[in-house]
């Protein structure tokens, strides 16, 4: 995945100026010459280290982006967010969890060119590194998925510990990553329930519609379900409201809704309807390098910056 930004964007990542870029000596030790569309994006992590600007200090997460209601959006907004923390300098590894292999293809890749996916690390006990592919950006790394992954809620059936999976194969990589973002597929089911014990948080998107609060009823029960049996308590659950149209009474009237019943979980980010979304996805690329000037390019850029802040106050960490 090549990707290139113009100078100005380049230069407004690392907090500079593009003359800076021009100048700056130990810049121009690891930078690869720009061309007319700019700078490598891959070239990011290694001018920030140059400039001696780490990110902002953040607890190492995995955070589950998962609705059991389809149609949400949520593969969209969890590699955006992913793509996002990359962009401010923080080692993300992605796992798609869906067969369909959507939040593989968002990050311009295809999950059929890859012969190993999470079904080798859960079933035949793959060492998780061995499954990680890289993405061409240094930092942001992936595990893909394809259709290989369709059988394994059957696979995982008759395996001892088999809720336990996931986090036990996660915990050999330890804090290698700063972010672990797992997109799951919108359903229930032993696939699910891994990824939910293996997360530290859980990001729910939702639609501004009444029929979103069915979803979010049976997900919190299992949330619930998941303290009483397995012990197991999220530090986080966050609410985004994404796809939000302000022009439209009903989508009002199920924000307010969700803000009376789901207040507590309920981030302050709302993710504005924009079509970039469906349109960075068409060409496999992240919805920062198709569009960074897009309203949900802005909208999760904000909700990247309020989910850091709360990840830096969180309790636990990865292990």
């Amino acid at each position: 995945m090549e990707i290139r930004y113009p100078p100005k964007r380049f230069a407004e990542l690392l907090a500079t100026t593009p003359d800076q870029l021009e100048r700056e000596p130990a810049l121009r030790a690891v930078l690869t010459p720009p061309t007319h569309e700019g700078y490598l994006a891959a070239d990011l992590p290694r001018a920030r280290s140059a400039l001696g600007r780490p990110p902002r200090a953040a607890t190492p997460r995995r955070q589950l982006f998962l609705n059991f209601k389809g149609g949400t959006g949520k593969t969209s907004v969890s590699t955006a967010y992913a793509y996002r923390l990359w962009e401010l300098g923080y080692r993300v590894l992605v796992i798609d969890l869906d067969s369909q292999g959507h939040a593989t293809k968002c990050l311009g890749l295809e999950g059929s060119d890859f012969p190993r996916t999470l079904f080798d690390v859960l079933v035949r006990r793959t060492p998780v590194r061995d499954v990680v592919v890289e993405t061409g950006l240094p930092g942001l790394s992936l595990i893909p998925s394809n259709l290989g992954m369709s059988t394994i809620e059957l696979a995982l059936m008759p395996l001892a510990g088999r809720e336990f999976k996931l986090r036990r194969a996660l915990e050999e990589i330890g804090s290698a990553y700063d972010f672990t973002v797992l997109d799951a597929p919108p359903s229930f089911g032993l696939l699910n329930l891994n990824a939910l014990m293996a997360a530290n948080d859980l990001v729910v998107p939702v639609l501004a519609d009444f029929l979103s609060f069915h979803g979010l009823k049976l997900l919190f029960e299992t949330v619930q379900s998941l303290e009483a049996d397995l012990g197991h308590v999220l530090d986080h659950i966050f609410i985004v409201i994404n796809a939000f149209n302000k022009s439209f009474k009903l989508a009002n009237e199920a924000r307010g809704a969700l803000q009376e019943h789901y207040r507590e979980f309920l981030v302050h980010t709302v993710i504005r309807q924009c079509t970039k979304f469906a349109q960075a996805s068409s060409e496999g690329r992240p919805l920062f390098a198709f569009d960074p000037k897009s309203k949900g390019a802005h909208d999760v850029a904000a909700l990247t910056e309020e989910l850091v802040a709360a990840a830096a106050g969180s309790r636990t960490a990865v292990a």
